[in-house]
């Protein structure tokens, strides 16, 4: 198994428990695809670089979890059609 991270910039615009579903559905794909979540950190609102869909600041989350490497190519297409994702980014982390 190895460990990836899944950056996701959730919009501003919406409520606190519409942006937790949001999360919830991210975890769901993961382990519906046979990966194991290990780890969540929320860094919180920041202004993002450049505007996106005309809005300025969006919450980071950062969704660490290990699975075989078919995984997140599979989280990834279900993670692009979900509303309120401005942007995402699916790594491999090096063991270190």
């Amino acid at each position: 198994m190895n460990k990836y991270e899944l950056a996701l910039v959730i919009s501003a615009k919406i409520e606190d428990d519409a942006r937790t579903a949001v999360v919830e559905k991210a975890k769901e794909y993961i382990t519906r695809a046979g990966g194991v979540v290990t780890e969540v950190e929320e860094w919180g609102k920041k202004r993002l670089s450049y505007e996106i869909q005309k809005m300025t600041e969006g919450y980071y989350y950062f969704i660490q979890f290990d699975a075989v490497s078919t995984v997140p190519a599979v989280v990834e297409q279900d993670v692009r059609i979900m509303d309120n994702v401005l942007r995402f980014l699916c790594v491999r982390k090096d063991e270190a």
